[in-house]
């Protein structure tokens, strides 16, 4: 009783939370918002959780989270049944409230289109080993949540089974907050939306006096898209192991869930192979510019694969082939069609290389080489490349292709390649990576038609090393200037003509670092852009709006300023007046400050 006067008196003297329920970045598939259910969290607050160990590691996520900042110790509680307190965690069929609607599917968004956001710095345990396995609404929707028209088969609930692989419920209520979710993925999805519900404070990686308030109301809310990713090419500059541990933690954080390494090129090779160990020693010796380059050990790529698991990140390695292979011939000049090792290459460009599609001695090294790949990977996916092989035609070329998609069911995995294998016979559930500028390709189309999925990485929309502006310092600009709307501006579901749908996989936005150098260059490509691709990819297409989104995205500005993440101050993001030039970097080169650094 005197608990609960004490909180009927808090709720009337406290100010509203600083937050709203429906400023979450990707924007949530359903919101519910309740003024009058604010929720302060206690110094003596506890995360609740059931027995199951992938829900035990998610709860001891969300406290490594909130720790630093709070300076609370929230302690873990394991309950054969959850109850109620502060924060609950539970990993059982979710409920929806009575009245929101049934979540459209990505073709009934497309249909009805035309009406129209890890723990970044946070340092992983040490010691930890990281494996995880892996109607209407009677409320309006809070400003810069989600439509909540019901579909054209009418207001339906969710059911108990409907929420998948990554979905979760979100409730917060005075007493507590409860996250529930079918699977430990997405609990983890609900610790990310929970984080951004609490003031930007708690991005402070020491002790903040806060009032640490989270909005009430109810979210329930789940990916328009199974495969959502960013890219970062380890080869044209190599980035330690560390850089990508943070790239991961950008990741989580906007519930991006694949990364893709490029990690062979002709500037570097960056994976050791031990068959061919030249392929590191030599060919992983340079990078553009002449650097001293560098690659990954068997250990450094199962740690970032433990480390990304962790977070619910699937790794996407890539072997390009055949082209693009400089760095492999300069080891190996048997793989070259003249036999004659080529010199180190550091400069940009590209199409002259390729590995020999005639002979036998290149289809061991591929073997050999996607086989130790794949036997390091859990994940189901092995990227083959098959971009800029302008030396390498017609039969040859698709050939090649047939061939190395063989090789790669051979290892149990699941072929993907940029979108110029698409002549090449199909393989069973390929995947094609378009990045063409003109939605217009027939070629690709007719390998959907014959079963091809997509994942959709618009040149002139996702590629993140383009320039935001004619005066951005790093970067290019051959597939046009794009700034944050333009990287928003797009729907996956339509973008490419004859391609339905049902037949995208997701989305994915490209980071080449051709002029890249740096993890504050790295981070200051990446924001605020990859929130937009983020969100093309999460959110339901009827979420989808400009105006809201650049308002969402504006209270992220102090999230990354406090913890020390560079970001490019866009001119068309209303960020917060109370910043300052000290606490948001505004050029390339902007040096964080220290954060722990990541093990695992």
């Amino acid at each position: 009783m005197a608990r609960a006067a004490e909180l009927t008196a808090g709720e009337l003297l406290a100010p509203p939370a600083p937050v709203r329920l429906g400023d979450v970045v990707p924007a949530p598939e359903q919101v519910r918002p309740d003024p009058t259910a604010d929720f302060t969290l206690p110094a003596d607050a506890a995360v609740r959780v059931g027995p199951d160990p992938d829900a035990r590691e998610v709860a001891e996520q969300l406290a490594e989270l909130l720790r630093p900042a709070t300076g609370y110790p929230l302690p873990i509680v394991v309950e054969a049944t959850t109850t109620g307190g502060p924060l609950v965690l539970t990993l059982a069929a979710a409920t929806p409230p009575a009245g929101v609607p049934r979540p459209r599917t990505a073709a009934e968004d497309t249909a009805g289109a035309g009406a129209a956001g890890a723990v970044a710095g946070a340092a992983e345990p040490a010691g930890t080993d990281g494996a995880a396995s892996v109607g209407g609404v009677a409320e309006p929707v809070s400003p810069g949540g989600v439509d909540p028209t019901p579909s054209a088969a009418g207001p339906t609930t969710v059911g108990a089974d409907e929420l998948g692989a990554e979905g979760y419920r979100l409730d917060v209520t005075p007493t507590g907050v409860r996250i529930s979710a079918d699977t430990a993925t997405g609990l983890f999805h609900g610790v990310q939306t929970l984080r951004q519900l609490l003031p930007a404070a708690v991005e402070s990686p020491s002790p903040v006096a806060a009032r640490w308030v989270v909005p009430g109301g109810v979210l329930v809310d789940r990916p328009r898209f199974p495969y959502r990713g960013a890219m970062l090419d380890v080869s044209r500059h190599f980035f330690g192991v560390a850089d990508v541990l943070r790239v991961i933690d950008h990741l989580a954080r906007y519930k991006l869930n694949h990364l893709h390494l490029h990690l062979t090129d002709d500037q570097g090779w960056r994976i050791a192979v031990d068959s061919w160990p030249a392929l590191t020693t030599v060919g992983g010796a340079t990078e553009v510019g002449g650097g001293p380059g560098g690659f990954y050990t068997g250990a450094d790529y199962r740690r970032i694969v433990r480390y990304a698991a962790r977070r619910h990140v699937t790794v996407v390695p890539e072997i390009d082939l055949p082209g693009h292979t400089n760095a492999a011939l300069t080891a190996y000049p048997e793989l070259a069609p003249d036999r004659v090792a080529p010199p180190p290459y550091t400069g940009t460009e590209v199409g002259f290389s390729y590995v020999d599609p005639a002979s036998e001695r290149t289809y061991d090294f591929v073997a050999d080489v996607l086989g130790e790949v794949a036997a390091l990977t859990p994940g189901p996916w092995l990227h083959i490349g098959g971009d800029e092989a302008f030396k390498v035609k017609g039969a040859a070329y698709t050939g090649f292709v047939e061939r190395t998609q063989r090789i790669v069911a051979g290892t149990g995995k699941t072929v993907i390649g940029w979108h110029q294998i698409a002549p090449a016979g199909h393989a069973e559930e390929r995947v094609l990576q378009w990045w063409g500028t003109d939605g217009t390709d027939p070629v690709v189309a007719e390998a959907v038609r014959r079963g091809a999925r997509l994942i959709l990485s618009p040149g002139n929309h996702a590629y993140l090393d383009m320039k935001y502006a004619p005066d951005t310092p790093i970067g290019h600009d051959w597939a046009g200037l794009i700034d944050v709307r333009r990287a928003y501006d797009w729907d996956p579901g339509t973008h490419v003509a004859g391609v339905p749908a049902d037949a995208v996989l997701g989305v994915e936005a490209p980071l080449w670092t051709e002029s890249v150098t740096t993890l504050a260059e790295i981070e200051f490509m990446f924001l605020p852009r990859l929130p937009a691709i983020a969100e093309l990819g999460w959110s339901p297409r009827s979420a989808h709006d400009w105006a809201g989104f650049r308002e969402r995205l504006a209270g992220h500005g102090p999230r990354w300023a406090t913890a020390g993440i560079a970001f490019h101050r866009a001119p068309e993001i209303p960020w917060p007046a109370e910043r300052d030039a000290a606490d948001t970097p505004t050029t390339a080169t902007p040096t964080p400050p220290a954060t722990p650094t990541p093990t695992g």
